[in-house]
């Protein structure tokens, strides 16, 4: 199972972003996903999560209303749409999927598969 993060970049605050996630052999509607970033120095975060349902979708605060999870199934890739985009969203970007559950969770430790992360640098 391989994960493929893309669509970073160096962005000025204020303005949108949207990163993709494909899947190679993975069928997102069978598997939670989620987005995760990690800044330098810090821990990895979690930042938004979806059942493999779509029923329930999770989201950090700190990117409730500016951030949106969505996946095409069709195209077997999973979205992160990234408004309003400010230097504290600055890091590496991961997507990442569970195999563990079905439904979606903020832990980073309930995602066994992992992309490689893609970095989005926000000036301001």
């Amino acid at each position: 199972v391989q994960l493929q993060a893309s669509g970073g970049g160096l962005v000025q605050a204020g303005a949108s972003l949207r990163l993709s996630c494909v899947g190679s052999t993975l069928k997102f509607e069978s598997y939670p996903v989620a987005w995760f970033r990690q800044a330098p120095g810090s821990e990895r975060e979690f930042v938004a999560a979806m059942a493999r349902s779509v029923s329930s979708i999770l989201y950090a605060d700190s990117v409730k209303g500016r951030f949106t999870i969505s996946r095409d199934i069709a195209a077997s890739t999973v979205f992160l749409q990234m408004n309003s985009v400010n230097p504290a969203d600055t890091a590496v970007y991961y997507c990442a999927a569970t195999g563990y559950y079905p439904y979606a969770t903020s832990n980073s430790a309930d995602y066994n598969y992992w992309g490689q992360g893609t970095q989005v640098t926000v000036s301001s």
